[in-house]
């Protein structure tokens, strides 16, 4: 495992983005995300989701946003394999997930998936460190690698310094940090955020905003549910608005309206594993 020496997004430290992935990345563009004419009713309710399809590309930050009720969460679920469409199909890095059986989509959620909470959903009575580490630990990865890696991410993201610490007694914003941490053990394929600032103050939102910002520019695929229209448009590539479970705007937005890339600008190393212009090498995987 090599050391670079470009920092991570507000770490104020030496450690650059340990890679989010296993195996070969997904090639910049490709499809990771399909939805195609998903639907969703209960029972003989108004339908959550109405005909919806969606393509994710590797390498993009989308944000999903509308009102209360509008389908945002439904639609995120899908994608995590907790849910199944009435209607329609949902297709991950070329996996069916809407067809797998209970068993299978766990083990999708384990090894292709990091989520992220409103609420952190951390364990109070772990350590920060055995948080990040719980998900390695279920999929069966060897203590040290997974000690070695758990401590590279929580470097990158600014929190290393709590490593022994519980989670009560971290700030919101730190304790997000984590979160995302534990998201990214397993390195997924997309990272799910659901509400990710809905829980925090402003400043520890902010700082969030600036973490989901960095790990975008850094080339990790990101599909994020809000409300708030500013972080959607400070962290995403394109925002996707539903209204009554139907997609009524999809469009462009934030720091990479144009599409410019997948590494950040500074010359870091990629969430992706990839090293941009500036020569630091990565993170092992």
């Amino acid at each position: 495992m090599t050391t670079p020496n470009s920092p991570g997004p507000g770490s104020g430290g030496a450690s650059a983005a340990p890679a989010a992935r296993g195996g070969e990345p997904a090639p910049y563009g490709a499809a990771v995300i399909e939805v195609l004419g998903v639907s969703k009713t209960y029972g003989g309710a108004a339908p959550a989701l109405a005909d919806v399809s969606l393509t994710v590309r590797a390498g993009e930050a989308v944000a999903i946003v509308g009102p209360s009720g509008s389908g945002k969460s439904t639609l995120l679920n899908m994608i995590a394999g907790l849910d199944r469409p009435t209607a329609g199909s949902v297709t991950v890095g070329g996996d069916r997930v809407d067809r797998m059986s209970e068993t299978a989509s766990a083990r999708y959620r384990r090894a292709r998936v990091g989520m992220v909470f409103q609420f952190f959903n951390l364990l109070d009575d772990l350590t920060v460190l055995d948080n990040v580490l719980l998900p390695a630990q279920l999929a069966g990865l060897g203590r040290a690698e997974a000690r070695g890696r758990a401590v590279d991410l929580l470097d990158y993201l600014g929190v290393g310094r709590h490593a022994a610490a519980y989670p009560g007694r971290l700030s919101g914003g730190e304790r997000q940090r984590v979160a995302v941490a534990r998201a990214l053990m397993n390195r997924p394929t997309v990272l799910l955020a659901d509400e990710p600032t809905g829980a925090l103050d402003r400043a520890s939102g902010r700082d969030v905003q600036e973490l989901l910002l960095e790990l975008s520019r850094d080339g990790l695929t990101i599909l994020l549910v809000t409300h708030d229209t500013a972080l959607a448009d400070a962290c995403a590539t394109r925002a996707v608005e539903l209204v009554d479970g139907a997609v009524v705007r999809d469009a462009p937005v934030g720091w990479n309206a144009s599409a410019s890339g997948t590494v950040s600008a500074r010359g870091t190393v990629s969430a992706r594993g990839t090293t941009s212009g500036s020569g630091n090498a990565g993170v092992a995987r």
